[in-house]
């Protein structure tokens, strides 16, 4: 079955601090109900106060992330879902909750793992 990922850059998410625990809320309902459902796989957001690293082949590490790459940050979700339909309607939920779009991708799984 397709994996979906559902997702939002930090920056989309403008919402009034006093509303936050609202969305917060809100945003862990959906996820609860797509636990209920069994379509949730894994939930959660990039912990900015971590810096990224690259990592070389031989194992250099150098510290931040591609500078010509857009910031990767915001919330992510992967559901299992059976339709693009249906991860369309997940997505409409979960950018309910948040008050932003959200980003729709399915996974191209290696089926020879």
């Amino acid at each position: 079955m397709p994996k979906y990922l559902i997702s939002f850059p930090a920056a989309a998410m403008q919402v009034p601090e006093h509303e936050l625990a609202q969305v917060g809320h809100d945003a862990h309902a959906v996820i609860e109900d797509a636990k209920a459902a069994g379509v949730y796989v894994f939930a959660g957001g990039i912990d900015e106060s971590i810096a990224p690293a690259l990592v070389a082949s031989d194992g250099k590490v150098t510290a931040g992330g591609y500078t010509w790459a857009p910031a990767l940050n915001g919330g992510f979700t992967v559901l299992e879902l059976t339709t693009r339909e249906e991860a369309i309607a997940w997505a409409a939920r979960i950018a309910t909750a948040c008050r932003c779009q959200q980003e729709l991708r399915v996974f191209g799984l290696d089926t020879q793992l």
